[in-house]
């Protein structure tokens, strides 16, 4: 058995062996990496990259005629983008007091105004927090909370929430297309911009955002991530693509504005991704006010877009839409992620969209500040079966109960990187938990094979994913556990096509009691957000045990599945 450890030069060293990549990563090469010490842990980054988000921003004004948002009949260039962040950093500065480390906060539909939210908070040097638009007020509320968020950026249906919850003291509310905020953001984006040279000066470890994503125990944590991590995803990106390019041997495209149709929500990790990379290429992002695949696919065709795809029933959906083959002339990448992918789709899309398609997935989370494992083009088409490879600067290891594994044998999938966030906001057990001498353990059930390629198998988590959201059951039981009926209850998921999976709720009714699943879905809306909520039920006289008393969800999902046919479904 061999040891699959990487080199200390990691994949550079393999690259830099090939002629055709070598003068990209070598000495003076745009993608040359270098090794670094950050907080003991030995690292490996570009020499290159951008130090700052802001520096990014900055290198928008070399596209200013070229529009940077559509979002129905609005469209906004990167002039436009571009004067209104300048001028809300400078309101936040000077009109709420924002300092470089304060929490702002946004929590809208994908908006445009978004963008320049994150732009303008990410300028006044504050931490930007976005907020999963689905949260009921309870959950914005703890969000808001915990974070110490001072301003947040809102729409309607969002500021109700937090209103209704109970706002939490010293927030600014500004409202976007709403009148619910304590100021518009119409009136803090009509004011004086500042100079570029007045944008908040970072430094590479500064943190710039602090994401939440869904816990175990029933409450979300904030992973809080640096310059450093975000621009090592960026530049980690622009060269997979590049390298994707070159050994496909694939002739250069035509010269046309890149364009991604944004089909997740923009407060996922790849949705912060995409923002912060548009200006590096001057790159258009379309925005949709709700996932609807005939309006995507007009959209698609309207502004030329580049880059597409989604999780997997979303590309499902796109790639049998009758009109898509028209899409083939400037489709340039399709993306499929953020859930297994079937084998029957990466044969679909070239099928599509033609041999010439950049097949785009990999593995990441919001604790690896989006992905750092890729799987890509020709090389996605050859290992379907995987996600790919570790992006230049990660080393992936596979650790057991008595230390690291060899090649080909499962344990959990842990990554060091400098996109690897610094930890949790405010919980110093759960970042001391997963955190560990410079590697993140993910959770996730997986191997390395003798190529260095990256398998998932399982979840050590136990989690629900469904049309690319995680639903932590831990965090579904604790609601239903307080159902006046309920005497027993766990939480798995439903294979189901159009979205993956599908939570299920698996219920012993207290005695006496009438359980249903429109009942048990009403009483988890007020506290959990719609994706969380159960759309199955079964009922069962009593939950199987393990010897120590947990309940055993591999007998569950037995269970569960000889019984389909009974099991009540809301779809």
């Amino acid at each position: 058995m061999t040891r699959p450890t990487v080199a200390d030069d990691g994949l550079a060293s393999v690259y830099r062996d090939d002629p055709r990549l070598a003068p990209f990563i070598g000495p003076g090469g745009p993608f040359e990496v270098e090794s670094v010490l950050l907080d003991g842990v030995p690292l490996r980054d570009f020499v290159r990259a951008p130090r700052t988000v802001n520096d990014i921003f900055l290198m928008g004004a070399a596209h200013e005629a070229l529009t940077n948002i559509v979002y129905g009949d609005e469209r906004l260039t990167f002039a436009q983008v571009r004067r209104q962040a300048r001028a809300l950093a400078g309101e936040l500065r000077t009109a709420y007091g924002v300092r470089p480390g304060d929490r702002v906060a946004i929590a809208m539909r994908n908006l445009p105004e978004f963008v320049t939210s994150f732009w303008g908070a990410a300028l006044a040097g504050a931490i930007v927090t976005p907020l999963n638009s689905w949260w009921t007020g309870p959950e914005l509320g703890y969000a808001l909370r915990d974070a110490g968020v001072s301003v947040l950026f809102a729409d309607d249906e969002r500021l109700a929430r937090v209103r209704s919850a109970g706002r939490p003291d010293g927030l600014t509310l500004v409202g976007v297309r709403s009148e619910l905020g304590d100021v518009p953001f119409a009136d803090l984006a009509a004011a004086a911009p500042i100079d570029d040279d007045a944008i908040a000066r970072l430094d590479r470890d500064d943190p710039v955002t602090l994401l939440f994503t869904s816990g175990t125990t029933g409450r979300p944590k904030g992973a809080i991530s640096t310059n450093r991590a975000t621009m090592a995803n960026i530049w980690n990106m622009a060269f997979t693509n590049l390298r994707e390019g070159i050994l496909a041997g694939r002739p250069p495209r035509p010269a046309r504005q890149p364009t991604t149709l944004s089909t997740a929500p923009l407060f996922h990790i790849g949705g912060v991704t995409t923002i912060f990379s548009c200006p590096l290429g001057g790159a258009k992002i379309v925005l949709m006010r709700r996932w609807d695949v005939e309006e995507a696919i007009r959209l698609a065709e309207q502004e030329q877009v580049t880059a597409f795809g989604g999780v997997p029933p979303v590309a499902r959906q796109i790639l049998e839409h009758p009109r898509t083959p028209r899409l083939r002339a400037h489709v340039q990448t399709f993306s499929i992620g953020g859930a297994a992918v079937p084998p029957d789709l990466v044969a679909r899309t070239v099928e599509v969209f033609g041999d010439g398609i950049q097949l785009l997935n990999g593995y990441g989370l919001t604790e690896t500040t989006s992905a750092v494992v890729t799987n890509v083009g020709v090389e996605f088409q050859a290992h379907p079966d995987c996600v790919g490879r570790p992006n230049l600067t990660a080393d992936v290891r596979v650790v057991g109960a008595h230390g690291v594994l060899d090649t080909g044998e499962v344990g959990e999938l842990c990554f060091r990187s400098p996109q690897v966030a610094r930890g949790y906001w405010n919980d110093a057990t759960a970042t001391a938990a997963s955190f560990r001498d410079g590697w993140f353990h993910s959770g996730d059930v997986g191997f390395l094979d003798a190529d260095g390629y990256v398998h998932v198998v399982d979840r050590m988590k136990d989690v629900v994913i469904r049309g690319g959201e995680n639903v932590y059951c831990a965090e579904v039981e604790a609601v239903l556990h307080e159902h006046p009926g309920v005497a027993e209850v766990t939480v798995i998921g439903l294979a189901e096509p159009a979205l993956g999976e599908r939570v299920c709720a698996v219920v012993v009714p207290r005695p006496g009691a009438t359980l249903d699943l429109d009942g048990l879905r009403a009483f988890a809306a007020d506290r959990l957000a719609a994706f969380k909520c159960p759309e199955a039920l079964h009922l069962l006289a009593e939950l199987p045990k393990t010897a120590t008393g947990k309940v055993a969800k591999n007998e569950v999902r037995a269970q569960v599945t000889e019984a389909m046919d009974v099991i009540i479904r809301a779809w």
